[in-house]
């Protein structure tokens, strides 16, 4: 990467690879036109931040290559200095999954990371949480404005009693009834609440409240031994205040075993940390995903389970991931959740155009292979050692793929299921997004969002970009952040502000 700021009138920009024909604009307030460039040429109009300038005279239908990738063919000439606007990108073909390389990248071996703990919560099925935090999972969407009701009063009358508890979080969803329950793709959406009811931040405690004539029965969302003693039906109650009193009886149950955990030193292998972006700009693939994708790579030496997500920003850059898979078993897993997506998008008559959003492209990204580019940057260099269907529960150490969609609340709710105990979220035109069971660190790509949004970002990756640090320092940055937010010892801007979104369920089921 090669960054050039000699002088403060200068254009600045970003050139990513050798072969790139065009470069990342840093200015902040972008650049006029007639402004000094590239070999002493000249900017041809005004190119905002973030946005793409033309390095060499581009031929209609020439390759426009970013990443040292081709993310799209000129629709018309492009003169040297000029603004690459998205309307000027022809999006390319996908990469055909039939004939990828296959596990077939040898990375050198990196020696483990040794030493490195944190401050967890053993469950006695030997996983540890980095939360303490009573968890009341629904059945059905019928009962959830009686429960809201109830943990409310929760809040307010027990939980200041039992200091040792974090909080307590309604699983709600809109599942439950009215669905096509046996459907094959129903099992996405089952096993995502039956995976988030015995999330390791939940201590092993958690209870159901049904309706009592649901399609999805309550008895399947649960492991207990004995579920009935973990199951409360609104129908079998008498009435709204025998509801309320009946689950503030089963909570309080539940807060006095939770009270008496506390905090033990765990290794880092009991950790499970997910990775998403979301509100990505031209500058995600550059300064913050890059930054994450080094500290995911400490974290892997450590001996964390860590995921990435997002089937359509991955897609379109899967041909640079297969080759990284642990063995052809792994990439082809891989292959089948790509096809798997491409077919759901053929049947609700979309394909991958319908991303980037507006605000994606307000960031200077073009189109979706750019945005996919940027996204894998995410995953760092380690090998890919599993890949897990939505909602299922990861089981592997190291690298993990976890396929789910790209919006990013769905994405949450399904990386939740897997296990992650906290999220780092990157983000370059900023979003308030956050998730009650677990922490989201949030990073910026620019220096721009962190001054404007100095109580929401917790990580600043913009400083990348004006040349202010490496990639390798805001990656180890974020390695010790994410290991003192997993022990208790620094909060999360959105936990401090108490920021969280719903759930929301992946269903690609029928519903009657």
């Amino acid at each position: 990467m090669s960054l050039n700021n000699l002088k403060k009138e200068t254009t600045l920009y970003i050139r990513l690879n050798d072969k790139d024909n065009v470069a990342t604009i840093v200015n902040p307030r972008g650049v006029k036109e007639g402004a000094a460039f590239f070999n002493g040429s000249r900017i041809q109009e005004f190119i905002p931040e973030g946005h793409k300038v033309a390095l060499t005279d581009l031929d209609k239908d020439e390759a426009i290559v970013r990443y040292g990738e081709i993310i799209g063919y000129a629709a018309v000439s492009i003169k040297k200095g000029s603004w690459v606007k998205e309307t000027l990108v022809r999006l390319p073909s996908p990469p055909k999954l039939d004939d990828l390389p296959i596990a077939t990248r040898k990375l050198e071996e990196q020696p483990p990371l040794e030493g490195y703990t944190f401050e967890g919560y053993r469950n006695n099925n030997e996983s540890a949480g980095i939360k303490n935090i009573l968890g009341i999972t629904t059945s059905v969407q019928c009962v959830v404005g009686v429960l809201d009701y109830a943990v409310a009063k929760i809040k307010q009358e027990l939980l200041p009693k039992y200091s040792n508890v974090h909080d307590v979080v309604a699983l709600n969803h809109n599942y439950g009834c009215g669905v096509a329950i046996n459907a094959p793709e129903s099992e996405i959406p089952i096993r995502t609440l039956q995976n988030m009811s015995t999330h390791p931040n939940f201590g092993g405690e958690v209870m159901v409240v049904g309706l009592g004539c649901e399609k999805l029965l309550p008895d399947r969302l649960i492991q207990a031994d004995d579920k009935q003693l973990n199951i409360l039906s609104l129908q079998d109650q008498k009435g709204f205040t025998k509801m309320i009193d009946a689950i503030m009886k089963m909570a309080d149950q539940r807060l006095q075993k939770l009270n008496q955990r506390e905090r033990v030193t765990c290794p880092v292998s009991d950790l499970v940390v997910g990775l998403q972006c979301g509100g990505s700009d031209a500058f995600s693939g550059v300064t913050a995903n890059p930054a994450v994708g080094y500290a995911a790579d400490l974290l892997v030496r450590a001996g964390a389970t860590v995921m990435f997500s997002e089937v359509t920003e991955v897609r379109d850059a899967v041909h640079l991931l297969t080759p990284r898979a642990v063995n052809k078993e792994v990439g082809q897993a891989l292959i089948d959740e790509m096809k798997w997506y491409d077919t759901y998008l053929q049947k609700g008559m979309a394909d991958r155009s319908a991303n980037p959003s507006p605000g994606n492209k307000k960031g200077g990204l073009v189109n979706v292979v750019e945005k996919s580019l940027g996204s894998i940057a995410k995953s760092g260099s380690s090998l890919i050692t599993d890949v897990v269907a939505p909602g299922e529960k990861a089981t592997k150490k190291g690298l993990i793929f976890a396929a789910t969609p790209a919006s990013d609340f769905v994405c949450g709710t399904l990386q939740l299921a897997s296990g992650m105990h906290l999220q780092v979220f990157t983000t370059g035109r900023g979003t308030p997004y956050g998730l009650a069971m677990a922490p989201v660190i949030k990073v910026s790509t620019r220096n721009a969002l962190k001054n404007q949004w100095d109580d929401l970002i917790d990580v600043n990756a913009g400083r990348i970009a004006t040349g202010d640090a490496t990639i390798e320092e805001v990656g180890w940055e974020l390695f010790h952040f994410i290991l003192d937010v997993a022990s208790g010892r620094k909060q999360t801007w959105a936990e401090h502000w108490g920021i969280q979104n719903d759930l929301s369920l992946f269903n690609p089921a029928p519903i009657t």
